[in-house]
């Protein structure tokens, strides 16, 4: 029975990459001469030290447009509360997110089934397995999920017929 995934992966050779470049574009602005602001990462968390919040706020736009250069999705950072540390300088977390987690699997479980295509999904971790019958009714319901509006960038891929 031809079946796929759906998953939500990121590459975190692509991340650290984007994170090279930002520090090097950080080095060489003028707005940031002078200034104490670096981004770290250490396993699925990104540190961002800055100055001040208009430095975090640069530093915000910076790491989405950087990742967005090196094929990856600003989707899947999820910014905690930024923390103020000594003086005026201000330190956030930045979560990657990877995986499913089981809320939006249990939401696209339930939209794919209620689209009345014929295709059976079941929660395998943190993916979601879809088999069908036919070729036509998997391709159906990946034009299906990549209309939906979420929040975390799917892929889908292992496709067998």
């Amino acid at each position: 029975m031809p079946s796929f995934d759906i998953v939500s992966k990121t590459e975190m050779a692509e991340v650290d990459n984007a994170l090279n470049n930002i520090r090097r574009e950080i080095e060489t602005r003028y707005d940031f001469k002078g200034s104490n602001c670096s981004i770290d990462r250490a396993e699925q968390a990104i540190t961002i030290h800055a100055d001040d919040d208009l430095k975090l706020k640069q530093m915000h736009e910076l790491l989405a447009t950087h990742l967005t250069r090196r094929k990856g999705d600003a989707g899947v950072l999820d910014y905690q509360s930024p923390e103020i540390s000594a003086g005026q300088s201000v330190r956030q977390v930045v979560i990657v997110r990877e995986g499913i987690d089981k809320d939006l699997a249990k939401k696209l479980v339930k939209e794919i089934k209620g689209s009345k295509v014929k295709v059976q999904v079941a929660i395998q971790g943190d993916e979601l397995r879809v088999t069908g019958k036919k070729r036509d009714d998997l391709q159906a319901t990946i034009a299906f999920c990549k209309g939906l509006k979420q929040e975390l960038p799917l892929q889908y891929v292992n496709f067998r017929d």
